[in-house]
């Protein structure tokens, strides 16, 4: 490998280098791979081998995708763009996902048309020997480029091993087809390429479907999420931290917002210190630009000791709740300021909110009560 990126003239420390290694390796890979099936296909007139050596090209095609995406995401911000191209490598993934499916769509219809106009196969053991070792070549390169497209992060990079995985089982069932056929005369190969192709298109709408998941916004990293509130709660000076929001803009690229709760009685110099200290820090360990929403709260008085307890256990025995937080008592306006956190099954906020307004006024009938449901974002 040391020498493939002394050729390419990569960085293997850098994730674009990584990213182009391993992606030129499937190139050289599938292109070899898939002339050889290509050749055997024509010459035994087999629809099962002829759709496998087929979508090593497009595994091939899928690379070349992978290392432009890379190489086009790595641009710097620009005026009109300032969270980066990072995104780009998303629209890759479609590209690749759309061409799986294309793939898997055409070599569907070709089977089954070879039902009902079947072609005599013509397999030789030479040939099986070939597809065999293809097919332990492609699952040891697809499970090398799953395990690098998952240390940085590169969801086309991802699919392209697996699908080099999903060769290897394809071309044992190729394999298994062509056993049949020598020993018993009978062929399957038309039944085989269709099991080949819903094979191919069920992985591409795999890949089809995370990718338009992370465009549309799905829920942030939540081990990173996790880190990042263990984190900022670890900060002293700071009680607590919700409502943490992560926006995706690429693969290493994350800018996002949190709530901490700060002791009412610190002074705005007090709370700079610590919440800009913090910022950076983030920044620097994690690749995060935080903005941080700040909650005044009272956390050492009796009264407010006694109303976090009676809010605890209201929350620990409603299905649903998953916490609370940004408790404030207003005695000027006599007011109870509060956000309970929900899981996405609740099924009525109008009830948890009357249930919650009267468990509270029964314990505080002098109070009103300013009352946000949310749900988590990470």
């Amino acid at each position: 490998m040391k020498l493939l990126y002394k050729l390419l003239g990569q960085d293997m420390n850098s994730r674009e280098g990584q990213i182009t290694a391993a992606s030129s390796l499937n190139i050289a890979v599938n292109l070899l791979v898939s002339a050889v099936k290509i050749a055997i296909g024509l010459l035994t007139s087999s629809i099962a081998i002829l759709s496998d050596g087929a979508h090593n090209m497009a595994d091939a095609a899928s690379s070349v995708l992978t290392i432009v995406g890379t190489k086009l995401s790595a641009r710097k911000p620009t005026r009109k763009h300032p969270f980066g191209f990072g995104r780009i490598e998303y629209l890759t993934s479609l590209v690749v996902a759309a061409l799986i499916l294309y793939t898997g769509f055409e070599f569907f219809v070709s089977a089954v048309k070879l039902m009902f106009e079947p072609a005599q196969l013509d397999i030789s053991y030479v040939s099986l020997v070939i597809i065999c070792v293809a097919a332990v070549l492609k699952y040891i390169l697809g499970a090398y480029t799953v395990r690098v497209g998952k240390r940085v992060d590169s969801l086309s990079l991802t699919a392209v091993g697996m699908e080099s995985c999903n060769d290897s089982y394809i071309s044992a069932l190729t394999l298994l087809t062509a056993l049949i056929f020598i020993f018993t005369g009978f062929s399957i190969d038309a039944y085989a390429g269709i099991i080949t192709s819903v094979i191919i298109i069920k992985a591409g709408l795999e890949i089809l479907s995370d990718t338009v998941s992370r465009l549309l916004g799905k829920a942030g990293d939540r081990e990173l999420a996790d880190s990042l509130y263990k984190e900022i709660r670890s900060t002293p000076g700071i009680l607590n931290a919700a409502d943490m929001m992560l926006h995706n803009y690429g693969p290493d690229a994350y800018s996002g917002s949190v709530n901490i709760e700060i002791d009412h009685k610190m002074t705005m110099e007090e709370v700079y210190s610590i919440v800009h200290e913090l910022q950076l820090r983030i920044m620097h360990q994690y690749g995060v630009t935080m903005v941080f929403g700040l909650y005044a709260v009272d956390a050492d008085s009796e009264d407010s000791r006694r109303m976090r307890a009676a809010i605890a256990s209201f929350v620990s025995g409603y299905e649903h709740v998953l916490s609370y937080h940004a408790l404030f008592i207003s005695e000027k306006e006599k007011r109870i300021y509060c956000d309970l956190v929900v899981d996405y099954e609740l099924e009525s906020w109008e009830k948890l909110r009357s249930d919650f307004t009267e468990y509270m006024s029964g314990l505080y009938p002098e109070y009103s009560l300013e009352l946000v449901i949310e749900t988590e974002f990470v």
